[in-house]
């Protein structure tokens, strides 16, 4: 019988599959610290974690008996891959399942923003609503405006799909352009960069995190965009300089944004939460029922199949899977 320390409680379905095992579960609703994740993998045979936990060098060094890292997570920007690989640790992560219910959060925060569902509902509460109005919370339109995507993978292509029921015209960069009969079929124009940046009226993000997009969107690229654009972000906070985002919001510089995720997360950079023109949602792209019990069943049968001699589906350095 094996040791599994995990990070999270998870739903019961992941539990379930590694129910042969002992379980060591953080009973914390927080994320382990640092000094909880190295106690929990002294003995463990292997670790289920979070986007949030850092699997640095120093942790996996701790960890004499570790053969895997299941990551709950498609990114993995949190593990130290080189550091498992040397060590002969496989590494997985949960792509694919997420795609959908990512595609749903990024529309449900753009049109929150765009139409100041947030807003409304505080202005309703508090009892403001004494009536319709003509300029009461007038918001953005969605029809006929520039949707701009910046990341064109299975979650970039997901909302693209999306922006033609609303009759969107689409632009999109990544750094390699799809297939012609790709963009044909979403009816989407490749730009670069900063062009499909000017020509947005609602910009979001879909790209992974690696160092060289560290503040993609920094101070100079929000003032490429119009005054009366938007900013979604449901992929890494790491993408946007917050605090460029905070003066672009207050000085109104921009119409709104809308961020599941933040650069130093959770904490929020100091002046973004008393804004009136930004939806904060606290990184629920994933979090609906079916979406989140289907990634501890990936991550939970990943750590079944490398403690039983099997090769996972999903893993991020396959090498080690090689080696006698």
């Amino acid at each position: 019988m094996a040791t599994i320390f995990i990070t999270r409680e998870i739903p019961e379905s992941g539990l379930k599959l590694l129910e042969k095992h002992k379980l060591i579960v953080n009973p914390a609703p927080r994320p382990v610290t640092r000094q909880e994740l190295v106690e929990g993998l002294k003995e463990a045979d292997a670790l289920l974690c979070m986007l949030v936990d850092k699997v640095d060098r120093e942790v996996i060094e701790s960890a004499p008996r570790l053969k895997i890292v299941a990551n709950m997570a498609v990114g993995v920007d949190n593990i130290d891959i080189e550091a498992c690989t040397e060590r002969g640790i496989v590494v997985t992560n949960t792509p694919g399942v997420l795609t959908e219910a990512t595609a749903d959060l990024t529309w449900a925060l753009l049109l929150a923003v765009a139409r100041r569902v947030v807003e409304g509902d505080r202005y309703v509460r508090e009892g403001k609503f004494n009536g319709w109005a003509p300029l009461l919370l007038v918001g953005a339109d969605l029809h006929g405006k520039t949707l701009g995507i910046i990341g064109m993978g299975r979650i970039g292509q997901a909302v693209a799909r999306r922006a033609l029921g609303f009759g969107m015209n689409i632009v999109y960069y990544q750094r390699r352009r799809l297939p012609l009969h790709s963009e044909q079929e979403l009816k989407a124009t490749y730009l670069p960069l900063d062009d499909v940046i000017r020509e947005a009226d609602f910009l979001t993000l879909h790209l992974p995190y690696y160092p060289e997009v560290h503040h993609l969107i920094n101070r100079e690229r929000l003032n490429l965009m119009k005054p009366t654009a938007y900013l979604i972000n449901t992929a890494r906070g790491a993408h946007i300089d917050e605090q460029a985002l905070v003066e672009h919001l207050r000085a109104r510089k921009i119409a709104g944004a809308a961020l599941d995720v933040y650069e130093r997360e959770p904490h929020l950079t100091p002046g973004l939460a008393e804004l009136d023109n930004v939806v904060l949602a606290p990184h629920t792209g994933s979090a609906s029922a079916s979406t989140r019990s289907l990634m501890a069943e990936m991550a939970a049968l990943s750590i079944v199949q490398v403690l039983g001699g099997e090769k996972p589906e999903h893993v991020v350095n396959p090498e080690v899977l090689g080696r006698e």
